[in-house]
């Protein structure tokens, strides 16, 4: 049996933010009982297929949750963050965690995917083409 590179993760986390990413993977792994997860760029990741869904990352002031699809979610809580699809949460502690928003967040990630994967070869294919 391996180690769970998440847990790793968060186990070499500042208290407070160790405690709010702990509660989030307890949450996101009952939620997306199907999806695979890693470290991936650094951060924790949740994928369904090859596409990642969600994951967290701490900041100095707490934790983002980003959700790749989260734009699309029509949820005002989310805020959009970057030029693609994504949207986040923050948290600065446990108490922030608004369970009934966060499950609704996840209902929404299991079927609106962003497809990541098929965006990349596209991308990657017309960069070939104007080259």
């Amino acid at each position: 049996m391996g180690t769970d590179p998440i847990a790793v993760y968060n186990q070499a986390l500042k208290p407070g933010h160790k405690a709010v990413c702990d509660s989030l993977k307890k949450t996101l792994e009952a939620a997306l009982p199907k999806s695979t997860s890693k470290v991936w760029h650094g951060h924790p990741v949740w994928f369904i297929g090859e596409n990642p869904v969600v994951g967290y990352s701490t900041k100095s002031t707490g934790i983002a949750l980003l959700f790749w699809n989260g734009q699309s979610f029509g949820e005002p809580a989310l805020a959009a963050v970057g030029k693609f699809h994504a949207a986040e949460l923050k948290y600065a502690g446990v108490d922030d965690i608004d369970a009934k928003l966060l499950a609704r967040c996840l209902r929404k990630a299991k079927t609106d995917i962003w497809d990541a994967v098929a965006w990349r070869k596209q991308a990657m294919a017309k960069k070939k083409r104007s080259a």
